[in-house]
C-alpha cells in the first residue's frame, strides 16, 4: 500500500506550483492589458501631436485672414488684396499638402467615375477626346489615399 503522506505532499508541492503559475498568469495578463491601453494612449497622443501640428501651421494663414477682414478698402487697392488672399490661400495648400492632402485638378485627362463626378458633357468632334475632362467646376480632394470629395467636372462626349 502506497504511502498516504507521500501523495498528500505531492498535492500540496502541486497546489503550490499552480498557485505561483497561476500568479505568474496574473500577472501577465495586466502587464499586457497595461501595455495595449499604453499603446492605444500613445497612439491618441500621436495624432493630437499630427493634428496640432497642422492646427499650428493653418494658424499663420488665419492671422492673415483676420488682417484681410479688417483693412479698410478705401484705402487698399483690390491688386494688394487679391494678392494677399492668394498668399494665405498658398500657406493653407501647403499645410494641408505637408499633411497629406492631395487636390484632384483632371482637365485633359480621361474621365474616372471613382474620382470625378461630371455635372455636365460637351461635344467634340475628335473621337480621342472621348470621355475626357474639359473643364474642373470644383477640385476634389483626396487625403492619405481616401477620396474626400470628387472633382466636378465636365466631360467631352464624342458626337460621330
Amino acid at each position: 500500500m502506497p504511502d498516504p503522506s507521500i501523495a498528500t505532499g505531492d498535492i500540496g508541492a502541486a497546489a503550490i506550483d499552480l498557485a505561483g503559475e497561476r500568479e505568474k498568469y496574473l500577472r501577465l495578463a495586466a502587464e499586457y492589458d497595461n501595455f495595449r491601453k499604453r499603446s492605444a494612449k500613445e497612439r491618441q497622443d500621436a495624432g493630437g501631436r499630427a493634428q496640432a501640428d497642422l492646427v499650428r501651421q493653418l494658424t499663420d494663414a488665419l492671422d492673415d485672414l483676420a488682417r484681410f477682414a479688417h483693412v479698410d478698402p478705401a484705402s487698399t487697392d483690390s491688386a494688394t488684396i487679391v494678392q494677399g488672399v492668394d498668399m494665405v490661400e498658398k500657406k493653407v495648400m501647403k499645410a494641408l499638402t505637408a499633411a497629406g492632402l492631395e487636390v484632384i485638378n483632371p482637365v485633359d485627362e480621361a474621365f474616372n467615375p471613382a474620382l470625378h463626378e461630371a455635372v455636365a458633357t460637351e461635344p467634340t468632334e475628335a473621337k480621342e477626346d472621348d470621355h475626357v475632362v474639359s473643364r474642373v467646376f470644383q477640385p476634389g480632394y483626396v487625403f492619405k489615399s481616401q477620396l474626400l470629395r470628387p472633382a466636378r467636372v465636365v466631360v467631352k462626349q464624342w458626337t460621330g
